[in-house]
């Protein structure tokens, strides 16, 4: 299936990849719905699993619907935009948060965060099943349905009446007829695995060790409840311009170095957060490095969602980031346990020690194993490992 010359969207029936997408928000607005009905804790645990598990469907199925849509040279930046929402998401949360659980409750946020599933009804009507996968599943018609109704949507924006001849970029043998299971741990794709699997456990164990308890961490160095809130959602805001540098960067730079270095600097900055809340730093100290680590981390939120679905092919990408994800989530589930043991020994300096190393060790996995895959088609680098001998897509310290 030929690279796509632009990104329009539009509806084609139900399939696969965008049938998914629809059910993980139906599936995560009416958990959300029914956590704000809960009358016991056994109920809320389990509407709060639903809601993780809708959630979790999201992620992968987002980045790897719009990553076979969008052209090679748009792909990074878009899909780092994309992700971007989440900080701002994340941000909008705490404001909400802030602002509606002292006079309604915790039943009312969880009841406005079924809102956004109603989204659902939006994307039906507006996204296509990808081509790439209708192709790759031996259902050309339909694919060719979907790549012509786009075309003659760019003829008639751009006043033309033919497009240049697609170039044709085959996909290895070897991923065509192979679980998508197999295929990540194939000769193709291990290496990748291993190193994406790494990356996303300590990235996550590293963001959630910190983020779960970073309200508590400023309660405990003396701010009121109401505060440290409030100073959680101000800190957040440097996520913002962090998002945008890192979607100009996985373009102008690369992947893997945007990721390392988010990573790294996401690593250092949490050190120094910690140390400055440890021996009681100014609080324009305390903001001002707080602000900086969220800079990092929420640019490597954008580097991993943009680099996961490009180290793997047609059928196994989805599969392929939401096994990392799965993996990251581990990670934040460990994380704010290992926390909790952490801190009564070691204190705030030893939490954001913590986080400190899990980041370096994320940056380690990318900086050994990694491969760039900045301006390349994604046939290409399906076919990179096998086709090219390691050469132009090996791992290398670079």
């Amino acid at each position: 299936m030929p690279e796509s010359q632009h990104n329009i969207l539009i509806f084609h029936g139900k399939s696969l990849v965008s049938a998914s997408f629809q059910w993980s928000m139906v599936l995560w607005g009416a958990a959300s719905y029914l956590c704000s009905t809960a009358q016991s804790v056994d109920a809320l645990i389990v509407y709060r699993v639903l809601l993780g598990i809708g959630m979790g469907m999201e992620f992968p199925v987002a980045q790897t619907l719009l990553s076979e849509f969008v052209p090679t040279e748009k792909r990074g930046r878009l899909i780092a935009l994309m992700d971007g929402f989440w900080p701002l998401g994340f941000i909008t949360a705490g404001i909400v948060a802030y602002f509606v659980l002292p006079q309604f409750g915790w039943r009312t946020v969880f009841a406005l965060l079924a809102i956004p599933a109603v989204f659902v009804l939006v994307v039906r009507r507006i996204v296509p099943e990808s081509p790439r996968w209708l192709e790759h599943a031996g259902r050309h018609a339909e694919a060719d349905t979907v790549m012509h109704t786009i075309e003659a949507k760019v003829m008639r924006s751009a006043g033309v009446t033919t497009l240049p001849p697609p170039s044709r970029l085959a996909e290895p043998v070897a991923a065509r007829g192979r679980g998508a299971l197999r295929e990540i741990w194939s000769g193709v794709y291990r290496r990748r695995t291993v190193m994406v699997w790494l990356l996303w456990f300590f990235a996550l164990l590293g963001f959630y060790g910190l983020t779960s308890w970073l309200g508590a961490l400023l309660q405990q160095a003396g701010f009121e409840v109401t505060k440290s809130v409030f100073y959680t959602v101000l800190i957040s805001l440097g996520g913002v311009p962090g998002f945008l540098c890192a979607a100009w960067l996985v373009e102008r730079w690369g992947r893997k170095p945007t990721c390392i270095a988010s990573l790294i600097g996401g690593g250092v900055m949490a050190y120094a957060y910690g140390q400055s809340a440890l021996y009681g730093g100014s609080m324009a100290l305390l903001i001002g490095t707080g602000l900086a680590m969220q800079f990092f981390l929420f640019g490597m939120w954008a580097a991993l969602y943009t680099y996961t679905p490009e180290l793997y092919g047609t059928g196994a990408r989805a599969t392929g980031s939401g096994f990392a994800s799965a993996i990251g989530r581990v990670g934040s589930l460990i994380g704010p346990y290992v926390v909790g043991v952490v801190l009564p020994v070691f204190g705030q300096g030893g939490v954001f020690t913590l986080g400190a190393l899990s980041f370096i060790a994320a940056a380690l996995a990318v900086w050994t194993l990694g491969i760039e895959t900045k301006g390349l088609a994604l046939e290409q680098l399906a076919a990179g490992d096998e086709a090219d001998g390691g050469g132009r897509y090996a791992a290398a310290a670079d």
